[in-house]
């Protein structure tokens, strides 16, 4: 996020964080991201599927380096305002209705699914644990950025020493040495969703060092993300480290993880952000843009329905390397089309669109359903 609030800010087609008009250099840029999730999830289900041979691979070392990281930065960025501006309640309340409650919705439908199929032999207690491991596991993410989101607006009531005790809140938890559950990967993301949130900050640092010495920044963190991608190995991940440090070799993994994310999230924000100065007037930046970067949440929704259901596919030996790249393929567009298909539906059936799709109905419905009632 280097370049974004002076420079990248004026690209055609953007806008300043914190006006009423979108941002669409941001939604190219989770556009991006939200492709490389579904790409990520394919490489470990499809290609990789029975195998731990994904954890080596270059393109998925080179996804997972930075893409749940940069997203975490971007959300922290963006939610600025509503942290800000708006009370606890409303602020937590909205958020809320916005993650969560469309979370519970496709985790609901998953475990509908599931149970249909493989559940009906399991006790109730089971079948509940099942429900359970669906709505904490399946979407981590979520919570993660609902938790966040709840514990930087907690930490500004501080005034003037908040970004100070956020900062410090930031290195606290990623090294607390708690491993239940999704907290490692809670403990691996915070720190950059607070990055995030202090680069909406009008911190005169900014102005003062990075902004007069961003090329260098760029360079230097260039370097350092291909240093970092040479040494990142299984244990470098969130997943396996739990971000936990209990010897130098633990130590070690956790610090090039942390530096790896930073370095080649940086790299990427800087890169997406001069992609779209280059190609915003293009109807692939465009569709990237509007269809897939404001459609992020609903896309994950939807890919993580759809990489859970594919437990109950058995890949046999006539799924070779050729045969799984093609339905990978087929299967990455085919998400995509769903998710625009529902948003599309969804966005004209009144509040299903809160429910379903986590977005609020279009205002001309709303103002027709005002009329009628």
């Amino acid at each position: 996020m280097l370049d974004h609030i002076r420079a990248g800010a004026k690209g055609h087609g953007s806008c300043p964080a914190g006006t009423n008009n979108r941002d669409l250099s941001f939604d190219f840029a989770k556009g991006i991201l939200i492709t490389l999730v579904i790409i990520g999830h394919l490489l470990q289900y499809l290609i990789y599927q029975g195998t731990d041979a994904f954890w080596l691979s270059p393109y998925f070392k080179s996804i997972y380096m930075f893409h749940m990281p940069l997203f975490m930065a971007i959300s922290g960025y963006l939610s600025s305002g509503a942290i800000l501006r708006k009370s606890f309640t409303q602020g937590v309340g909205e958020r809320a209705m916005q993650l969560l409650l469309p979370m519970l919705f496709w985790c609901t439908l998953i475990w509908t699914l599931k149970s249909a199929v493989i559940f009906p032999t399991k006790s109730l207690t089971d079948t509940l644990l099942d429900l359970s491991t669906e709505v904490i596991g399946t979407y981590w993410f979520i919570w993660a950025a609902f938790i966040s989101f709840v514990l930087i607006r907690v930490l500004t009531t501080f005034n003037r020493l908040s970004m100070w005790i956020i900062s410090a809140s930031a290195i606290a938890v990623a090294f607390a040495p708690i491993t239940l559950s999704i907290t490692p990967l809670l403990k691996y993301t915070y720190p950059f969703y607070c990055l995030g949130f202090l680069f909406a900050q009008p911190i005169g640092w900014q102005n003062g060092v990075i902004w007069r010495y961003k090329s260098i920044f760029v360079v230097l963190f260039s370097i350092a993300a291909f240093i970092c991608f040479l040494g990142w190995g299984k244990e470098t991940y969130a997943y396996n480290n739990l971000v936990l440090i209990h010897d130098e070799q633990s130590a070690k993994q956790v610090f090039l993880m942390f530096s790896g994310s930073l370095a080649a999230s940086a790299v990427a924000m800087q890169s997406m952000f001069q992609c779209w100065r280059l190609v915003y007037s293009t109807r692939v930046a465009r569709f990237v843009a509007v269809q897939l970067g404001q459609s992020t949440l609903l896309l994950y929704l939807v890919q993580g329905a759809v990489f859970r259901l594919m437990d109950l596919i058995q890949f046999g030996e006539v799924w070779n390397l050729a045969t799984r790249i093609a339905f990978a393929t087929v299967l990455g567009v085919a998400i995509v089309v769903i998710a625009m298909a529902i948003r599309s539906i969804a966005r004209n059936l009144g509040y299903v669109s809160r429910i379903v799709v986590g977005a609020p109905p279009r205002p001309s419905l709303l103002k027709s359903q005002s009329v009628i009632n």
